[in-house]
């Protein structure tokens, strides 16, 4: 019966990954604190789930226009080696700093989402001048 409840966190997971909603985060929750998994591993077989999800999501976007072609290859020109510049900095640092590092992102990228407006409802407030 395990298994079944695998397969639709398993699913869930990937179509919630698809649409963009932090599916990776759910499947290392579940992972983690339901499976009983080490945190190494689970990131593992997170980072193989992402690929498998992320294709077809991608080729899907891709078909419907919803690519912008010419930022996507900045992107990719200059996501690479900031991110290969980025592991071999890390591999540089004690675990402590790097987690330290990580949480004060977290925080600060909280905090801007807490109180940050969104696009609907400023653009909401600008459209009705009475309120």
């Amino acid at each position: 019966m395990n298994w079944l409840f695998s397969i639709l966190a398993g699913a869930a997971t990937g179509v919630l990954s698809g649409f963009g909603v932090g599916g990776g985060t759910l499947l290392l929750l579940w992972l983690t604190l339901v499976q009983g998994m080490g945190q190494f591993q689970a990131g593992g077989v997170n980072l193989v789930y992402f690929i498998s999800c992320a294709l077809p999501a991608l080729w899907g976007h891709f078909r419907q226009g919803l690519v912008e072609k010419k930022a996507a290859l900045w992107c990719i020109l200059a996501g690479v080696p900031a991110c290969a510049a980025g592991a071999f900095l890390a591999s540089q640092l004690e675990v402590e700093l790097l987690r330290r590092i990580f949480g004060v992102f977290l925080l600060v990228v909280g905090i801007r989402e807490l109180f940050s407006k969104s696009e609907k409802t400023s653009k909401k407030a600008e459209s009705n001048p009475h309120k």
